[in-house]
């Protein structure tokens, strides 16, 4: 991507001596004038340049597959019943619906369709995306949902009759915004949200207070019961329905990775959860399970990093730490989650990188140990309870296992089951007879070990265009998955992906993570740099042939391999990106992110931050691989403007840099179906030109 002959002087702006002179502000006017006039020209120009015939196969097969009346329609069971939105190419907004346990079982179930979301956004003239429901157990005849315009994270709040299936008039309803709604009992909520003025509002745009709401009062008058403190991230409450007398629980999050737990009642909190801030702890029939991010002193013992320790919740309670330890992790054996279900505690560890599902059943005489049994030991595998209420859970378990070219099987088990029951399968998006999938490891700048799974055909012919994607943040573990997407656009096409486990993910635990975050950030790109160069190495592809995506995180990484390795790459895809790490607490939801990635107001933060401020680092003369920015304007968690500021620098610096931003579609690719195959064909058209790959149109 070299600069053109006789091109104008090049603006450098913002650069790191001058972090803070930027010409392109104006860009983080989402609705302006100026602003949406630079993004239609660009959307134009972008389109014009790869929405040809190939694009519009690709798009239009791609929405077909997401649109398959035979896919696995997924389910949360409330009160008996089966609750499941539905899109498909009829209904693109979905039909929230319900059916019985054993109607689903069958091959075609019948559904009670409760909203058809769709004919309600038809006839209110509004782009209604659907952001859930939460009904009131144990009868489920309320239910509160949420709706959000164009897909982000804000959502409007109306309550909704099952049984008339109406919106009740009169009934609980609030405005857009960041709300978190609980029911406490039918006349009754606890409501965090940030309406109502300054401070009600976290830096973040999230809640600082939790209100007792009753029906029929303004949500605004509220009595304020639990307050967060002035920089927290957010404040919530929720009931805990096992408990008499009643009993509520009060949460603050400080940071991104800590909080405070309370116990109390309407009245506000009363007893504080004796744990570390950055432990979390989760109770259920009387007894309590917490899980350790930092080692933990307590009791005479310290416990490392990542265990799981359980107790009795009064004996918890009453000053009691004689823990049973359920779980300790080793080098590359990591927690990813637990959860309860009818009595069971079950654990979600990998195993260098394989799942497998520990059981704890607690009773007065200890906690006896089983294991999920007969689950597939290869690909992405997940564990979780059929009931979406806690307190209404009997141990049934849902069951996913899919890989990069197999579809999904959806399977059902109780802890107490030598083997589980198909419930679904999943039908083949793409072709993959003859492809491969393999696990491999490179060697990152300081020499860690980084995994990475490459599927497509087998055999290496120094050729091969590779797909290579990755994440590395917040401890989010990203495994090689089934992908529609990827599945048609690239793998059925004959390319090569690749899925990077870098660090700052989850993959093995907090010790992964806490390399990749703050200070340690740089080395997740170090380690995705280093995949690319394995890739070479091991003679699969050549670096021109290297075509990298991200999203989010994902895409401030994308953006660094830009800046910082521009050689091992032939094309970037980045998407909804976290860029400019100058403004970034300052832009929507980015406060709540400094725990991940440091304070741009410290000069010490800052130090390491400009760094990978790729917006900053960008200057002109350098040898740039080809990049598409793609962001969409009603992303309300990551701002537009970081997108929108890095393509028009690059392109002040005299770079070809390409911008695309439709107008809905949330921090994600798209509402519907047909907004995600444009956005994703576009993605995929672009890089396979840039890399010089074009093949015929291909996929089922």
């Amino acid at each position: 991507m070299s600069l053109p002959p006789n091109a104008p002087t090049p603006d450098p702006r913002p650069t790191l001596g001058a972090p803070d002179d930027d010409p392109h502000l104006w860009l983080e006017e989402i609705d302006g004038e100026r602003a949406l006039a630079w993004v239609e020209a660009q959307n134009a120009d972008t389109l014009a340049a790869y929405a040809d015939g190939r694009y519009a196969a690709d798009r239009d097969g791609l929405k077909a597959a997401l649109d398959r009346p035979d896919k696995i329609p997924g389910v949360t069971r409330r009160g008996g019943l089966l609750y499941n939105l539905w899109q498909d190419a009829g209904h693109p907004r979905g039909l929230w619906r319900r059916t019985t346990q054993d109607e689903y079982r069958t091959p075609e179930p019948a559904w009670d369709v409760l909203l058809d979301l769709d004919a309600l956004a038809r006839d209110e003239g509004e782009d209604w995306v659907w952001s859930g429901a939460a009904s009131l157990p144990p009868g489920h005849a309320r239910a509160l949902i949420q709706l959000s315009r164009g897909g982000g994270d804000a959502t409007l709040v109306r309550e909704f009759d099952l049984t008339t299936r109406r919106f009740v008039e009169g009934g609980f309803t609030l405005p857009e915004a960041k709300s978190i709604p609980v029911w406490l009992d039918p006349d009754t909520l606890l409501l965090a949200s940030p309406l109502g003025g300054p401070e009600h509002a976290t830096p973040s745009g999230y809640a600082r207070t939790v209100r007792l709401w009753r029906r029929g009062t303004d949500p605004l008058d509220a009595p304020v019961i639990f307050s967060a403190g002035p920089t927290s991230m957010v404040a919530y409450g929720y009931p805990d329905r096992e408990a008499s007398p009643e009993r509520l629980v009060f949460a603050e999050r400080t940071g991104f990775f800590d909080g405070t737990v309370s116990l109390g009642d309407r009245s506000g909190p009363k007893t504080r959860l004796d744990i570390p801030t950055d432990a979390d702890a989760h109770w259920h029939r009387g007894f309590l399970a917490i899980r350790t991010r930092t080692p933990w002193e307590v009791g005479g013992t310290t416990h490392p990093a990542d265990s799981v320790l359980g107790i009795g919740l009064d004996a918890f309670l009453a000053g009691d730490r004689g823990f049973q330890v359920l779980f300790t992790p080793g080098p590359r054996r990591a927690l990813q989650g637990f959860f309860w279900t009818g009595g069971h505690l079950v654990l979600s560890i990998l195993d260098d990188l394989k799942a497998v599902f520990p059981v704890f059943t607690p009773s007065a005489g200890g906690w006896a140990e089983s294991r999920v049994a007969g689950l597939p030991e290869l690909g992405v595998v997940s564990v979780w309870s059929m009931d979406g209420e806690e307190e209404e859970s009997n141990g049934d378990l849902m069951v996913a296992a899919n890989d990069p070219v197999t579809p999904s099987t959806l399977l059902t088990t109780r802890p107490d089951l030598a083997a589980p029951t198909l419930l679904k399968q999943a039908p083949a998006l793409f072709e993959a007879d003859g492809m491969v999938v393999t696990r491999h490891e490179a060697v990152s700048s300081d020499g860690e070990r980084i995994p990475y799974v490459q599927a497509g055909p087998p055999g290496e012919t120094g050729e091969a265009p590779v797909h290579l994607s990755g994440y590395g943040g917040f401890q989010v573990t990203n495994l090689a998955g089934y992908s529609a997407v990827l599945g048609r656009l690239w793998l059925a096409k004959g390319g090569t992906r690749v899925v990077a486990n870098i660090r700052g993910g989850g993959e093995f635990g907090t010790r992964w993570h806490e390399a990749g975050r703050r200070e340690g950030k740089a080395l997740t790109h170090d380690d995705f740099a280093a995949v690319a160069a394995d890739l070479v190495r091991r003679g699969v592809t050549r670096p021109h042939r290297i075509a990298a995506e991200g999203g989010s995180n994902g895409g401030l990484l994308i953006a660094n391999m830009l800046t910082r390795y521009p050689e091992r790459f032939g094309a970037l895809f980045c998407t909804v990106p976290l860029i400019d790490m100058r403004r970034y607490t300052k832009l929507l939801a980015g406060a709540s992110w400094i725990a991940e990635y440091g304070d741009p107001d410290d000069p010490a933060d800052w130090g390491f931050l400009q760094k990978i401020s790729a917006y900053h680092v960008a200057e002109a003369g350098k040898p740039y691989p080809p990049i598409l920015i793609a962001t969409t304007r009603r992303d309300d968690r990551v701002h537009p403007g970081h997108a929108r500021k890095m393509a028009a620098k690059l392109q002040a610096l005299g770079y070809p840099a390409r911008f695309y931003e439709p107008e809905a579609g949330g921090h994600s690719h798209g509402k519907t179906s047909a907004e995600t195959a444009a956005f994703a064909a576009l993605g995929a058209a672009f890089l396979r030109r840039a890399i010089g790959w074009e093949p015929e149109v291909a996929g089922t």
